[in-house]
């Protein structure tokens, strides 16, 4: 089994498409409607309320199979709605004296440029996928049947969308293997798997889903009549074909990636500042006074789409050369008294706020494994590599709910597993808060398990 993963698609392009968008309705504003006005009050406004409408109207949904009749929809949707919002801070603030015929014409030169913008960037990436065959899609479909053949023909005749059809795999005549398939997607590298539920056993596609969830490929079913697996199921068109997405990952979508790197920037900038700064000298001298050795403990781990990265904690354990293979259990010799009270505590985990603050980890998230622990887990338990579709994080769901520390049976590995997938497919801003909050406290109750 394969424990790597392909590339996946660049995640610049809509965070860049904001930033784009943000600096024509605030230069338009400036040069044409505030007329000398402060700018401070209504920027603030108007660029809050155009990423919570964009949000809300999915402006930035657009994919690769897209159609252009789609994108002209969310524009008009949103410059009405765009529009709304604008009348209703000229009302909020009438000693600004900006006049409804100023606002009408703002919007719609605001959308002219961004509609224009838009479009170019949609044609210019189907030209280089065509053109240069960059920016595309490995994909392999299994089961032979017409509507498998229609999307085998979508994906040949439509270069533009940068789909690179490797194979399609006929199950009926038994011509090939699961076995021989996986085989195939890992050697090949493909990137997607499209599967028609009609061709499949319940069994196989039980097998297709494992081995896309242990070797992190994108999984998408061709729907037909027989009963589907009862997820929340995203149903996308790629020009006529419906399609059906496995796995809805939020963090996937660029608007939550940057509200929760925001969040992390911030809240680990709070407590470097405010905490580590003073709480790092009394420690080290702590740490010293008992034992020789370092006072931080670095250990490689993996991470995000399973690369691996330092993880920095205060040493809590006299040197020693098992420490990057077995976890702390309960009455270990290794750990120290110092080590004892900031493992009761979770002090030693503060220093991972750098990780976050550097992009390797998020203060929520699975809690990564030493990597020794991540090959094992990832041959012996089912699912286990899902985990890796987002940023490890300091603490998680899986912590707080009771799977916390040294993994002494596979139940609490399972477990573990169980909540990490859970927080991976319905992830909030308001889920890590209250994850947060719940960790503090049972850091001043103090847990069993934090030993």
């Amino acid at each position: 089994m394969s424990l790597f993963k392909h590339g996946r698609y660049s995640g610049y392009l809509r965070p860049i498409s904001y930033l784009i968008d943000l600096s024509i309705i605030n230069g338009l504003a400036i040069l044409f409607l505030l007329k000398g006005n402060d700018p401070i009050v209504f920027s603030t406004y108007i660029s809050t309320s155009w990423i919570l409408l964009s949000i809300y109207s999915n402006f930035y949904e657009v994919y690769r199979y897209t159609r252009p009749i789609s994108i002209l929809s969310l524009i008009v949707r949103q410059l009405i709605l765009f529009l709304l919002l604008t009348f209703a801070f000229s009302g909020l603030y009438n000693e600004m004296q900006i006049y409804p015929k100023a606002i009408v014409k703002y919007t719609l030169l605001c959308f002219l440029l961004i509609g224009i913008l838009k479009f170019t960037v949609y044609y210019l990436l189907q030209k280089y996928r065509m053109s240069f065959g960059g920016n595309f899609r490995s994909t392999v479909i299994f089961g032979t049947n017409k509507k498998t053949l229609a999307l085998e023909t979508f994906f040949n005749k439509n270069p533009e969308y940068g789909y690179v059809h490797q194979k399609t795999f006929n199950f009926k005549k038994n011509e090939v293997t699961l076995k021989e398939c996986f085989e195939y997607v890992l050697e090949e590298g493909v990137d997607e798997i499209y599967c028609s539920i009609s061709e499949l056993t319940n069994a196989q596609i039980a097998d297709i889903v494992d081995f896309a969830d242990n070797n992190l490929k994108i999984l998408k079913f061709i729907p037909d009549s027989k009963e589907i697996y009862s997820k929340r199921l995203r149903y996308e068109y790629y020009d006529y074909i419906p399609i059906l997405t496995l796995r809805t990952i939020p963090l996937e979508d660029s608007a939550n990636t940057i509200i929760k790197r925001a969040f992390d920037i911030l809240f680990s900038s709070i407590v470097i500042v405010f905490v580590l700064s003073w709480l790092t000298p009394l420690i080290a001298i702590l740490i010293k006074l008992e034992s020789k050795g370092p006072v931080f403990f670095k250990q490689s781990r993996n991470g995000f789409n399973y690369q691996e990265f330092d993880c920095y904690k205060f040493r809590s354990m006299t040197p020693n050369k098992d420490a990057h293979l077995y976890q702390a259990t309960r009455g270990d010799q290794r750990v120290t008294k110092v080590g004892k009270f900031i493992r009761k505590t979770s002090i030693d985990e503060l220093p991972q706020f750098f990780n976050v603050l550097f992009g390797d980890m998020s203060v929520v998230g699975p809690r990564p494994h030493m990597v020794s622990h991540t090959n094992m887990y990832a041959k012996k338990i089912d699912k286990f590599m899902v985990r890796h579709f987002v940023k490890p994080g300091i603490t998680g769901l899986a912590q707080v709910s009771g799977f916390r520390g040294e993994v002494e049976t596979d139940k609490d590995i399972i477990g573990r597993v169980k909540y990490d997938i859970f927080y991976i497919e319905n992830w909030s801003i308001l889920l890590d808060i209250k994850i947060i909050a719940q960790t503090f406290i049972n850091a001043v109750r103090g847990e069993e398990k934090a030993y």
